[in-house]
């Protein structure tokens, strides 16, 4: 297990761009096997979940060529569904959250798929109902193992049906919009997910050839086609390491401005930092963060304290609330963190509460920050990262305070974020990877 010494209390200064969107890298990636021909794919980040995605496809014999170091070009012409019922692909899949993916398209091109209960973040539970109550309506069977934990889904050709989503998935409907495109007949989803990265697997798999309407909105319509071809795509900057420099640029007082952000695709990230009291400065495609001697947290029209909550898209991202919170913890002002999504995700709370940050975590999903502005300065602690997302907000946390941290686990920051040590050494942190 590998870790990160943090010296505090540096400030940083200069550009930094930020890596290929790791959502959506998982979604386009896992469409690739839903055509023989060629996909090119450009600005995939290099990151833990990423390539751990692109082996098993190499795994299931996908031709893999790197082209770049963020360009791949990807054919799924021969590939071994047999791969799927091997104690090595349980092994590998069930590591990767992301994998729970490739369910959809390969029910859809080759009638048949298996998946392990994937890993990822400990963040609770998180249930794949949406996924296979989806890609049963299209006309698949579903069984479910329960004591090895297995998935398995069969299908012959998949028919077009009408479904209403019991919640607002992002990976589900991924995953029931790529077993659709191949089905026979009209698809309507109905309380679908709408991010920018939907958007952009939608956008790609039309011009692969499929046929999809509404995108953008929640309510999609497919008609299916009876194969689809090859395409080039590019990925769109990640918005959470967008809305993580933002955070960490604040708390260290840095002046630093972030290249080429998507701004148009970051919904309202920008203003929920503002509401802390944050100037994010828009210009043209990049954002300017000045440095900040302190920085107090707005209240509602009414004097009433602030909350903030995640909501689908176009709501607040769930993925960037940890950010927010620990961003809140050296702002003036109080406000109530929100987290609806996921529920254990406030947990690692305890962390900075160690540090000296004023935190009332009142139950699982709610948490009220009282702010303490440059009063008092978090103090350097040892901890360990218990997912992506708050491994980043404890690496946010570990560079304003004073002296010397230790993060554990940094791997599970790594599945996330891509040479992020050395990125942001380059701009002065002080930070080592043990």
């Amino acid at each position: 297990m590998s870790s990160f010494v943090i010296e505090g209390g540096y400030r940083l200064s200069g550009e930094i761009v930020p890596q290929g969107a790791k959502n959506e890298a998982l979604e386009v990636i896992c469409a690739v096997l839903l055509t023989p021909e060629k996909v090119t794919v450009h600005n995939i980040p290099d990151i833990l979940d990423v390539n751990n995605l692109i082996q098993l496809l190499r795994d299931l014999r996908v031709k893999v060529e790197r082209l770049s170091s963020d360009t791949y070009v990807f054919q799924a012409d021969e590939v071994a569904i047999d791969y799927l019922y091997t104690d090595e692909f349980l092994r590998k899949s069930a590591s990767l959250r992301g994998s729970v993916m490739i369910v959809g398209p390969l029910a859809a091109r080759f009638g048949k798929a298996l998946i392990p209960k994937p890993g990822g973040d400990k963040i609770g539970r998180r249930r794949l109902d949406t996924h296979f109550a989806g890609i049963q309506k299209l006309g698949a069977s579903f069984r479910y193992d329960s004591e090895r934990y297995i998935y398995e889904i069969e299908a012959g050709r998949l028919k077009g049906a009408y479904m209403l989503l019991d919640e607002a998935s992002v990976t589900g409907t991924a995953n029931i919009l790529m077993a659709s495109v191949l089905a026979e007949g009209k698809t309507t989803i109905y309380n679908a997910a709408c991010e920018p990265y939907l958007q952009q697997l939608s956008a790609m798999l039309i011009r692969m050839g499929a046929r999809i309407s509404g995108v953008g909105s929640n309510l999609l319509t497919i008609e299916g086609v009876d194969s689809l071809g090859g395409t080039t795509h590019t990925i769109l900057p990640d918005m959470i390491e967008v809305g993580s420099f933002i955070g960490m640029a604040a708390m260290t007082a840095s002046d630093i401005t972030i290249k080429n952000t998507g701004y148009g695709q970051l919904g309202i990230i920008p203003e929920s930092f503002r509401r802390l009291g944050i100037t994010v400065e828009k210009r043209g495609d990049d954002i300017h963060i000045p440095t900040h001697t302190g920085y107090e947290i707005e209240t509602f029209i009414d004097g009433s304290i602030m909350t903030i909550a995640d909501a689908p898209w176009p709501g607040l991202t769930p993925d960037l609330l940890s950010v927010l919170l620990v961003v809140a913890t050296q702002a003036a002002g109080s406000v109530l963190i929100h987290q609806k999504m996921f529920e254990s995700r406030l947990f690692f709370v305890d962390k900075l509460i160690d540090m000296g940050a004023q935190i009332i975590l009142c139950d699982p999903h709610r948490a009220t920050v009282i702010g303490l502005g440059n009063r008092f300065k978090l103090r350097g602690a040892t901890m360990t990262s218990p997912d992506i997302r708050a491994g980043i907000a404890l690496l946010i946390a570990a560079m304003s305070a004073e002296g010397t941290s230790r993060i554990h686990n940094i791997e599970q920051i790594s599945r996330g974020y891509q040479n992020i040590d050395i990125r942001l050494n380059n701009m002065g942190a002080r930070i080592t990877r043990l």
